[in-house]
């Protein structure tokens, strides 16, 4: 049955007189989840027609107003205006001056902050105001803290006297203390230029203060800040203690720069730097690290970075990446500065590239330098081959095909055809860099031509791929090629191919469950004839690995100067076992060879190879339930049955932060490794789920990865390391070593402390574990803001 709704009284407003509730009391219960409750409601004011001014509304138990003065509302009072939210047991509204005076357990929401406190004095429309002793929680950040009073200084800025800050909940003890915590004399927050600044400010851990400042700031937000960063601290055996202090200077919105001044306790001090730009069209990261005397060396250490990109044109774009170092010895003593995946081979590569599209297909022109600095050591068995420097490498592609419908009428209904065609037209200057070592003695040009032609056809299981392809080579070379003095040689070799495979598929069960079975059979038919290719140079080709993919290669060469003359036929099968529920492959087995119609002259090892049978490659991997996942590769010498090479790799994964894998690796005669990674609880309250629950309670997880070389009976690159996590703050301790010779090692140790919601303290552990541990997952739910002080 629906009541009536009277219409108030003009001026009195009471808990006798039921009233129609406006738009935004709906509007709060959709939100707030909480149930619709009819109370006494005023309407202080509407918006303006511009919509320059919200409306603002006042609803309590009790309201009594007078006329354009004032209003009084008593009793579970709620006042809205915009997105503001202000709760209190008594408010008092002046309208003349907008001025809204509220009293007894007031609550403030506004922007995803909470602030509490016994009163609050507050300029609505110009959100000016003070709320006395305030305390105060953000949802964005999950951190808390208090005050001695909260001054409101606009929309966008406020100012806290005497406040603290933190992300660890308040002890159960008597004593309100938390594990870390923010103190400061004077906080303010500028949300208009994404600043705040703490002033006396103190960083308090277990009441240990661990970092003070006169001046502490911090961004707020995704707007970049200029100040002090976290100091960074590394330990290791080769260059002692280092303490560096980074700064961090905002140039602009869109450039900046980090000055990172440090010491070492055994090779002295020096500075890193690093300078960021984002302009339209460019982008780029130039950083440079100094050592200007090292005093274990005698010499100035440094490292050079550069990694740059744009677009000349919208079809026309260039790169830039580059890095140097001062000495060969550089990657042992200063790695961690070092940004290459191969330290000890760095790389100078700068190329540009324009496209153009047509309707017939598109065109690719490209130029490029490329040039290494190789770090040799002195011991004979640890050298290495550098790859050939291109000074330069100017080139052209193109990619054309015909439209389905032009074959359309040749093909039977349902089947699928597409003519395809492509070149390549290059030119090469090959240098060595640092000069010539060992077997490379040759240097020269090269201009090169790869073309080819196929027609794909396809149909709903099947696809047929023959192609006819040109490999062809010109050289003049510096050094006379034979005894006749020549220095020019060129040669063409074709290859014809037809690729053809199926895709069956039929349902079936694996262990009681429904799966779809795949069948995926597949032949290659290679034919290149033999090339005399002794007498030219190699430059650019290597053997590529034999592999479940490479086995069906045309070539078994990289590169442009070495083709293998080849009548052969791969085939191979896989078959995959597929959940029909959420489609996950659930179990997979394949297997690869060669057979060679007639003996092969031109081999990776530089044997013929006249047995028929090539190596077989046997595969499988499986992922029966969410936590077992296993796979492995298994290559056997086809003429005796011997393992040539394998990869056995298994993980256990149950939950979130519980990982532990195993690999085995063997490549007979060169190497036999054994890895054991692992991240796991080792005690403390059960956080499968989430890290950091609720309270500070603590639980210890162990991490860690060590690789073992069989063949050399030692440890290589190794990482082992514990993580206390307690809620809000993460400590992670550990030791990394690298290995930087056949007898040498690097020995680091790490140490980092992560104060939840504010900032990481120390060496970056993290960045080490999750480059090493397979699986791994960071404890903390959310990153880190990063502070700075001044």
């Amino acid at each position: 049955m629906r009541h009536p709704v009277p219409r108030p009284r003009p001026l009195t407003l009471t808990a006798a007189l039921a009233v129609a509730l406006p738009a935004f009391a709906a509007q709060a219960q959709e939100t707030s989840g909480e149930p619709l409750v009819l109370k006494p409601a005023k309407q202080l004011h509407q918006a303006r027609r511009e919509g320059t001014r919200p409306a603002m509304a006042l609803s309590a138990d009790r309201i009594t107003s007078i006329l354009d003065q004032t209003s009084t509302a008593e009793g579970d009072v709620q006042l809205r205006y915009g997105n503001m939210l202000l709760k209190s047991k008594t408010l008092n509204y002046d309208y003349p001056r907008d001025l809204a005076t509220a009293e007894g357990d007031v609550e403030l929401h506004q922007n995803g902050a909470v602030l509490r406190g016994p009163k609050l004095e507050l300029f609505v429309d110009r959100f000016e105001g003070q709320l006395e002793s305030p305390t105060y929680f953000f949802a964005t950040t999950g951190g808390s803290g208090s005050a001695k009073a909260l001054h409101f200084l606009g929309d966008q800025r406020m100012r806290a006297d005497d406040a603290t800050y933190s992300t660890c909940p308040v002890s159960e003890a008597g004593e309100r203390k938390r594990d870390w915590e923010l103190v400061t004399s004077s906080l303010k927050l500028d949300f208009d230029t994404g600043e705040g600044v703490a002033t006396n400010a103190v960083v308090r851990f277990l009441g240990v203060p661990i970092l003070a400042a006169p001046s502490l700031s911090f961004p707020l937000g995704d707007q970049p800040k200029s100040g002090f960063l976290p100091p960074n601290v590394n330990v290791d055996n080769r260059s002692g203690f280092e303490y560096g202090q980074p700064f961090y200077w905002s140039i602009a919105p869109n450039r900046d720069a980090t000055i990172s001044p440090f010491i070492m306790t055994r090779r002295g001090a020096g500075v890193d730097s690093e300078f960021r730009y984002l302009e339209p069209g460019h982008r780029g990261t130039v950083s440079y690290a100094l050592l200007p005397h090292d005093r274990v060396t005698g010499r100035s250490r440094w490292d050079l970075r550069l990694k740059n990109s744009g677009d000349i044109t919208p079809d026309w774009r260039y790169d830039v990446n580059t890095e140097r170092v001062s000495d060969n010895d550089y990657w042992k003593d200063m790695r961690n500065r070092m940004d290459s995946q191969t330290p000890r081979l760095l790389s100078t590569d700068l190329r540009t590239q324009r496209d153009f599209n047509f309707n017939w297909g598109d065109l690719q022109t490209y130029a490029r330098v490329q040039h290494w600095q190789p770090l040799q050591v002195q011991e004979t068995q640890d050298q290495f081959l550098a790859p050939y420097q291109r000074s330069p490498q100017i080139g052209m592609r193109l990619q054309t095909g015909a439209d389905e419908s032009v074959l359309a009428g040749y093909l039977p209904t349902g089947r699928r055809a597409r003519l395809e065609g492509g070149v390549e037209v290059e030119y090469n200057r090959f240098d060595l860099p640092g000069g010539k070592l060992g077997t490379q003695t040759q240097t020269g040009e090269r201009v090169h031509l790869l073309g080819h032609v196929s027609l794909p056809m396809s149909g709903a299981a099947w696809w047929l791929i023959p192609k006819l392809s040109l490999n062809s080579a010109s050289y003049k070379v510096d050094e006379p090629l034979d005894a006749s003095g020549r220095r020019s040689i060129s040669r063409s070799i074709p290859t014809f191919s037809i690729d053809h495979g199926w895709i069956l598929e039929r349902n079936t069960t694996l262990f009681g469950q429904a799966m779809r079975q795949t069948l995926e059979p597949r032949v290659l038919y290679v034919n290149t004839p033999f090339r005399d290719q002794s007498a030219m140079p190699n430059f650019d080709s290597a053997p590529r690995d034999y592999n479940f993919d490479s086995v069906f290669a045309e070539n078994q060469f990289s590169g442009v100067d070495r083709v293998s003359d080849a009548h052969m036929i791969a085939f191979g099968a896989t078959t995959r076992w597929i959940e029909d529920e959420r489609g996950e492959e659930q179990l997979r087995l394949g297997m690869v060879q060669r057979y060679l119609l007639r003996n092969q002259r031109i081999t990776p090892d530089g044997t013929p190879q006249t047995h028929r049978l090539s190596d077989v490659v046997l595969l499988a991997s499986a992922h029966l339930n969410q936590a077992w996942w296993t796979d492995s590769t298994l290559q056997l010498n086809s003429s005796d049955g011997t393992v040539e090479r394998t990869v056995l790799r298994l993980r256990y994964s149950p939950g979130p932060f519980r990982t532990v894998s195993a690999s085995y690796r063997l490549a007979r005669g060169q190497s036999e490794q054994v890895e054991l990674a692992w991240q796991w609880p080792l005690f403390g309250p059960d956080r499968k789920a989430i890290s950091g629950g609720a309270g500070c309670a603590g639980a210890w997880y162990g991490a860690g990865r060590l690789q073992y070389s069989m063949r050399d009976k030692r440890f290589t690159d190794s990482v082992i390391g514990a993580e206390y996590d307690s809620g809000c703050w993460i400590l992670r301790i550990g030791a990394e070593r690298q290995a930087t010779g056949r007898a040498e090692t690097n020995t680091r140790l790490i140490l980092q402390l992560e104060l939840v919601g504010l900032s990481p303290l120390g060496s970056n552990a993290l960045k080490v574990l999750r480059d090493n541990i397979p699986g791994y997952r960071s404890l903390s739910s959310e990153r880190s803001a990063f502070g700075t002080y001044d």
